[in-house]
């Protein structure tokens, strides 16, 4: 029987693999290279010189670590500087004017209130052509001690926004964010972020969004207008906005994983490479 019961572990926990691999639509491991190492959209990681994208390469502002990271390599932002890595959204993030979801997962390792430099932080952002027409990130608040730590959805700005006000004079309860007061970051170990998006632009659905931390729910969006107005071809995943820490593991999934396929990317042995084996 307990021959049995190990079997049937192991048979639910592959066939959970097989179909986290089969939404998995972007995965960049940083164990060599800023660029993906899978996407079904552009893998080369970039940054904006004027007007255009030219490829990111390492630098003063974000370096390879090697053996530092969660999985092998990682990148490691040493200050707060002004590069910025990103990656195309398009035939990738499928952010569409319909209903549009995704998760997002990675792995940090800092301590805040002894590494980040005074003002917002944010490790990740989802932008398009316009912040008044739509912004997701994560952030690191910048006047709390200890700084809390934010996953926020804006839509359009006049739906959050409507009395024009500065993002920090809005009640933490009328701000479309979840906020996590003591969020376990560290110098000494890594932490697990995934954030969802769940049918943002519908107009039948309810839109949403969810925050985990270590594959544990902190918190989910709701009850909010969540309508964007993105130029599609324009849509990025921006990283290292005033960011001071250590990066690994960046992936995307074409879904809204559930509370339980979380914890299971959270406990992940190899991490994502682990998916595309």
């Amino acid at each position: 029987m307990k021959l049995l019961a190990t079997l049937l572990v192991v048979s639910s926990s592959l066939f959970g693999q097989d179909v986290l691999r089969s939404s998995l639509v972007f995965h960049a491991s940083f164990d060599a290279s800023l660029n993906a190492d899978y996407s079904t959209g552009d893998k080369t990681c970039v940054i904006k010189k004027g007007k255009a994208m030219v490829p990111c390469e390492f630098n003063d502002d974000v370096k390879l670590a090697p053996d530092a990271g969660k999985f092998g390599a990682c990148l490691h932002f040493p200050k707060k500087g002004v590069t910025r890595p990103q990656f195309s959204g398009v035939n990738m993030l499928g952010y569409n004017d319909k209903s549009w979801s995704a998760t997002v997962s990675l792995w940090l390792r800092l301590t805040p209130d002894q590494d980040l430099e005074p003002g917002y932080c944010d490790p990740l952002q989802i932008v398009g052509d316009d912040g008044k027409k739509g912004f997701i990130f994560l952030e690191w608040s910048k006047d709390e001690t200890p700084r809390f730590f934010r996953y926020a959805i804006r839509p359009l700005f006049h739906i959050w926004n409507p009395t024009n006000v500065q993002w920090a004079d809005i009640p933490f309860e009328k701000r479309p964010m979840v906020q996590v007061a003591k969020a376990p970051f560290s110098r000494e170990a890594w932490t697990h972020v995934a954030f969802t998006l769940d049918q943002v632009n519908s107009k039948s659905a309810k839109p949403s969004g969810s925050l985990f931390i270590n594959g544990k729910l902190q918190g989910r969006i709701e009850n909010w207008d969540l309508s964007f107005a993105w130029a599609p071809e324009s849509v990025a995943i921006v990283l290292g906005a005033a960011y001071v820490g250590h990066m690994d593991d960046l992936a995307v999934f074409n879904r809204v994983l559930t509370d339980q396929e979380v914890t299971q990317l959270f406990q992940l042995e190899g991490g994502v490479t682990s998916l595309r084996k």
